[in-house]
């Protein structure tokens, strides 16, 4: 379970950084239509929540520590935070239908809040793998054999 914890993690780090390349699919779409942005809106919307319901789900399978499965359910409300400054941001307009300076900075903080995703789900996915790491080696404490001290180059005393 726990190399099923590092996958999903890194799975979920793919799709978040996908997520940066769609915006930008959507962004220089020629000429700009309602669809510029449907990868950007799938992914986010529906693989990226799918995604980390999947590393909650796993993080508890593998027994990880519970400030971790907690960090791991962290990107749900950050897409949902998401989801709620773009509409702010599109709904920020003035009477022609042109951007506002409050729905610039509203949508500059949906960026910011990607990136703040993209970095939870890094430190998720290095401490599944700590753990997947940990689980491998010998117990912490534990006294090792004599020829694997020897063969990693430590010198044991007499």
């Amino acid at each position: 379970m726990r190399r099923a914890f590092v996958i999903a993690g890194g799975l979920l780090l793919l799709a978040l950084s996908l997520q940066f390349v769609f915006a930008a699919v959507g962004a220089f779409t020629r000429p700009a239509a309602d669809g510029s942005y449907v990868l950007h809106t799938v992914n986010g919307s529906a693989v990226i929540p799918a995604l980390t319901v999947l590393t909650v789900l796993l993080a508890a399978l593998a027994r990880a520590p519970g400030r971790l499965i907690a960090l791991a359910a962290l990107p749900l409300g950050l897409v949902i935070l998401q989801m709620l400054l773009a509409a702010m941001a599109k709904g920020l307009t003035d009477d022609a239908g042109g951007s506002t300076t409050v729905g610039l900075i509203i949508g500059g903080l949906h960026a910011v809040n990607g990136i703040v995703a993209v970095h939870v789900v890094l430190g998720v996915t290095r401490a599944a793998r700590r753990l997947e790491l940990s689980a491998a080696s010998p117990a912490a404490g534990a006294e090792p054999a004599a020829g694997a001290a020897n063969n990693a180059g430590v010198d044991r005393p007499a």
